[in-house]
């Protein structure tokens, strides 16, 4: 018994087909890129569009240049910690999704408050600071889940969590 090879070439293609050996007109024009083509090109077009300010109105850069001055903060971190910390009567009161829109409300403002004021302090404090602002705003997330969840003694929890980080980081702050 003879053994075939594996791939057989035909011998005629089938008269349906369009086998030819013209090469077909490009209807499309095609742009080839070598990697170092590409390599020149993306940074330089990058930077051209960044630093171009009509170009980036579409972004929002707020939160790594808060639009506001170190006394706006001071002035309104106060009333946005009191803000934060009233969330406790909507969530006593069972109010789980006004709870949460005014959770998130008033720990976005109390956010940028904070933020605008480290970035003020020295560098040596800053690295604590930013500790105990990701420790603040880490319960506010897991107090949001929580609340999604209704799962009442964890918010209960990160509440109690949330109170004592904000006590810590505003006696430092202020």
């Amino acid at each position: 018994m003879a053994l075939l090879p594996l791939v057989q070439k035909p011998l005629t293609p089938f008269p349906s087909s369009n086998f030819s050996n013209k090469p077909k007109p490009k209807t499309q024009m095609s742009l080839n890129f070598t990697r170092r083509t590409t390599l020149i090109l993306c940074p330089t077009i990058s930077i051209n569009l960044l630093s171009k300010q009509q170009n980036a109105n579409a972004f929002d850069f707020r939160i790594t240049v808060p639009d506001q001055t170190l006394e706006e903060a001071e002035d309104g971190i106060k009333n946005h910690a009191k803000n934060l910390l009233q969330v406790k009567e909507l969530f006593e009161g069972e109010s789980w999704k006004e709870g949460q829109k005014a959770l998130r409300k008033s720990s976005a403002l109390l956010k940028q408050d904070m933020y605008t004021i480290i970035q003020a302090k020295p560098g040596k404090q800053r690295p604590e600071l930013r500790k105990m602002y990701s420790i603040l705003f880490n319960n506010v997330t897991k107090m949001d889940f929580a609340a999604r969840d209704r799962n009442v003694p964890r918010v209960w929890e990160c509440y109690d969590n949330i109170v004592i980080a904000l006590n810590n980081l505003m006696s430092r702050l202020l």
